[in-house]
């Protein structure tokens, strides 16, 4: 399968190519950079225009077989001969321009990075980046700012540059992604450790996994609450008054997000889900994607035995196409809060286990037809504890 490159590459091509055309007169019709991986990436340059003082050049943004919203955009660099005060003096074209110079204070750095439009910046802490920062994380700064001093080095400029990456389109692109749930208004984030994009690859999620759970951690937040995804919306809003927008989407991801909250310091999870999902978790099914594992009616039998249901019962949940149509089952025949009592008790032995029984960990379980199908005993005192956080954090 083919693998494609990251935004923090196409935007370090980009910037090395506008600097190259800035600082030679030259004009050039692709650029080759080395990423942090160490694969060469050699870019097509696109909407190339010159001025005076600055060369804008962009590249598009290619996510091989592993495409993203991103892909097809173009990732531009404007680089310029950076004349402000503090740096060199003049007036800055945009409010963040101060942002990205505190955090090279005392160093005697000839490039000066910012984000334009299209790409966001950071309101909330415990990102990658300080608020207030475009959206611009560490190893693309880097791979732009080493690209930069390439060229710099290679002709002999004694001077200072200013790269703003900017993305058209980025800002309603971004609203299809988790920016707004981290808090980076106003467009995309330039992402990438590797400069690489592997293609098909569960990375990514895991990666954004463990950003929201950081972030969680540095708003104070006392519980890391966890769900696979926005099943139950409205139902958790309407019986419990919590919006699941706040709980830290998990997807399949159920193990590899607990050890990543006992890793942070959390030291209480609260993870709520369909039963569907949360019936593998009572298995120690920790990955629950469909390719991974099901066993879903075969567990929910086995509770069903442990329960004292009979044998009849037991068949027809063998045989049922979906846990909703065994939830019916299961009340229909008057045994369902009991079949859920042993549920409940597996989920949370797995994941006391998962945890090693360093962390609280609670969960609530529920259906698309029933609602509720039931919680651990200290389930609803974390509710609480996540609702008066959410409450005092808001005023």
């Amino acid at each position: 399968m083919r693998h494609g490159f990251t935004t923090g590459s196409c935007a370090a091509a980009a910037a090395k190519a506008a600097s190259h055309m800035l600082l030679t007169g030259e004009t050039l019709s692709e650029v080759s950079i080395t990423t942090p991986k160490g694969l060469v990436y050699t870019a097509e340059l696109e909407q190339i225009i010159r001025t005076e003082n600055s060369v804008i050049c962009g590249v598009q943004k290619d996510g091989g077989d592993d495409p993203d919203v991103t892909t097809g955009l173009i990732v531009l660099a404007e680089v310029s001969f950076d004349t402000r005060s503090g740096s060199a003096g003049g007036k800055s074209t945009d409010n963040s321009a101060g942002d990205d110079r505190k955090e090279q204070a005392g160093k005697t750095e000839r490039v000066f990075i910012d984000g334009g439009k299209g790409v966001g910046r950071v309101t909330m802490p415990g990102l990658d980046q300080p608020v207030g920062n475009a959206a611009i994380n560490s190893v693309p700064r880097e791979m732009i700012r080493r690209e930069v001093e390439s060229i710099l080095e290679k002709t002999g400029m004694d001077c200072r540059l200013r790269v703003i990456i900017s993305i058209p389109g980025g800002e309603e692109v971004a609203a299809r992604t988790f920016n707004p749930r981290l808090g980076i208004t106003g467009g995309l984030s330039v992402l990438g450790t590797s400069g690489v994009v592997e293609p098909m690859s569960a990375q990514a999620l895991l990666d954004t996994i463990r950003v929201e759970l950081r972030q969680k951690k540095a708003l104070g937040a006392p519980v890391a609450a966890m769900t696979p995804g926005n099943y139950g919306l409205d139902f958790m809003k309407q019986t419990y008054g919590f919006d699941l927008d706040q709980s830290v989407k998990c997807s399949n991801f159920i193990g590899a997000s607990v050890d990543m909250a006992a890793e942070l310091g959390f030291s209480k999870i609260l993870l709520t889900g369909h039963i569907g999902k949360m019936i593998k978790v009572s298995g120690g099914i920790m990955n629950t994607h469909s390719h991974e594992a099901d066993c879903r009616m075969e567990l929910l039998a086995a509770a069903g035995l442990r329960a004292g249901a009979d044998p009849d019962v037991l068949r027809e949940l063998l045989g049922a196409a979906t846990t909703d149509e065994a939830v019916r089952i299961l009340t229909e025949k008057g045994c369902l809060h009991a079949v859920m009592e042993q549920v409940m008790d597996r989920i949370r032995f797995y994941l006391q286990a998962r945890c090693g029984g360093k962390l609280q960990t609670e969960c609530i379980v529920y259906s698309s037809v029933e609602g509720l199908l039931g919680m651990t005993g200290g389930a609803m005192d974390l509710l609480e504890e996540i609702r008066g956080f959410y409450a005092s954090s808001q005023r």
